[in-house]
């Protein structure tokens, strides 16, 4: 199977996955999405592929849905229950680094060397790309929650919540990987590499931000089981 072909299938099984969280927990859930996919999106972006004949990073799916739950919970509960999300994932993408950087530092029995190998490989660059990765995600969330009531005050029809989705998204989104990009890959990729992860991983975000809009509109109207 082709690149594109997995990247496809991968957003629609994030997407189906945050819509579950949502519909069985409710707020909590997509409380518990953020601090979760703070993480794996800052592991998977270590990972590159190519995707469209440009090179691209994982996690622009993973964190492409976190965008998706700020937006609903600004949609449904209000501005101050999304910059309370923002927070939870800056603490809890922080509390992993540093955790993890302790954990590193325990010398392991010769038999579990591969396992340290492989921690120390994933999570020794993690450091690099959470700082980069905090820095893009206070900034761009909290503008991207901004920006999404600013729309809703002008545009509040509910048939323009697509408006509302990716248009704080696009903005947002791009601030994102203009700041991420550099701090994360500055002297580790040659810069055409660079500049082709900037293009490709911006692309990507609007994408993922236009295939989320059907899920958007679902899982407003869905009545979370626990809540």
């Amino acid at each position: 199977m082709s690149n594109e072909f997995i990247w496809f299938i991968f957003a629609i099984i994030n997407f189906i996955m945050i819509a579950l969280c949502y519909k069985v927990f409710g707020k909590v859930g997509l409380f518990a999405w953020i601090a979760m996919g703070t993480v794996i999106a800052n592991i998977q972006v270590v990972k590159m592929v190519e995707i469209f004949t440009l090179t691209a990073t994982l996690g622009n799916i993973m964190f492409g849905t976190l965008f998706l739950a700020t937006d609903l919970l600004n949609e449904k509960y209000g501005i101050k229950e999304a910059k309370k999300a923002v927070y939870i994932g800056f603490f809890t993408l922080l509390s992993t680094v540093i955790i993890m950087q302790v954990a590193l530092q325990f010398e392991a029995i010769s038999d579990n060397q591969p396992v340290q190998d492989a921690l120390a490989l994933i999570f020794g660059l993690i450091p690099r790309i959470a700082l980069g990765s905090i820095i893009a995600y206070l900034i761009s969330q909290l503008l991207d929650v901004y920006l999404f009531q600013k729309i809703k005050h002008r545009l509040s029809s509910p048939k323009l919540l697509y408006v509302r989705n990716v248009g704080s998204t696009a903005i947002s989104q791009l601030v994102d990987t203009i700041i991420f990009v550099p701090i994360a890959f500055l002297g580790l990729v040659p810069s055409h590499i660079l500049w082709d992860i900037i293009i490709t991983t911006y692309v990507i975000k609007l994408l993922v931000a236009m295939l989320d809009t059907p899920f958007i509109y679902l899982m407003v109207k869905l009545k979370p089981i626990y809540e």
